[in-house]
C-alpha cells in the first residue's frame, strides 16, 4: 500500500533530521521507497509567540509498505523518540522531528490512535505544498478534491518556500 508521510523540524539541524528520519522510515521492513517532494521552510503555525521565529524545515515522503498501519504507529514513535522528540502538553511546541501519517493508500482509520487520513492534512500549506509536488492528482479518502484543487483554495501563504530541492 502506498503511505504518505509528512516530516517536520524545527530545532537542531533540522535537514540532517529530516534525512534521519527519512533513513528510519525507510529502514522498516517490506518497505520501498517511491518518492518525496522538495523541503520548504516554513513559517511556524499555532504557536506560542516566543517560538515563532523558530522555522520548520517540511517535507513529504512517499513509500510503498506491507507492513500493518498499526505498527507504523508505533514504529513513528520510536523513530520521534530516537531523534529526540519529547512530548508536552503544548502540542505546537518546538521538535527536533514531527512525522504524520497523511494517508494510506484508501484506507480510512479512526482508532487506537491512529486517524487516517491525517485530520488537518488539507488546512495546512506546509502539507499541502510538498504533497502536491509528488502527488497532484491525487484524492484522498473523505476529499472530493484533488491535492492541486485543494492547495489552490488555500489563502496565499508568504512564510513558506524551498530550501531543498533535491536532498
Amino acid at each position: 500500500m502506498e503511505i504518505g508521510f509528512s516530516l517536520g523540524s524545527n530545532m537542531h539541524n533540522r535537514k540532517r533530521l529530516l534525512m534521519q528520519a527519512k533513513h528510519l522510515i525507510m529502514s522498516a521492513p517490506r518497505t520501498q521507497f517511491v518518492d518525496q517532494s522538495p523541503i520548504y521552510e516554513t513559517t511556524p503555525v499555532d504557536v506560542k509567540p516566543e517560538y515563532q521565529d523558530m522555522a520548520y524545515l517540511n517535507s513529504v515522503v512517499i513509500l510503498e509498505s506491507a507492513l500493518p498501519l498499526e505498527s507504523w504507529l508505533t514504529y513513528i514513535g520510536k523513530i520521534e523518540t530516537k531523534l529526540g522528540r519529547e512530548r508536552s502538553a503544548d502540542r505546537n511546541a518546538p521538535r527536533p522531528i514531527d512525522i504524520d501519517m497523511i494517508y494510506a493508500g484508501d484506507q480510512i482509520v479512526d482508532g487506537g490512535g491512529l486517524v487516517v487520513p491525517h485530520p488537518r492534512w488539507a488546512e495546512r500549506r506546509f502539507v499541502v505544498q510538498p504533497l502536491y509536488d509528488v502527488r497532484p492528482n491525487m484524492v484522498l479518502p473523505e476529499s472530493s478534491q484533488s491535492v492541486a484543487e485543494i492547495l489552490a483554495a488555500l489563502p496565499p501563504d508568504e512564510g513558506l518556500s524551498v530550501f531543498d530541492e533535491k536532498w
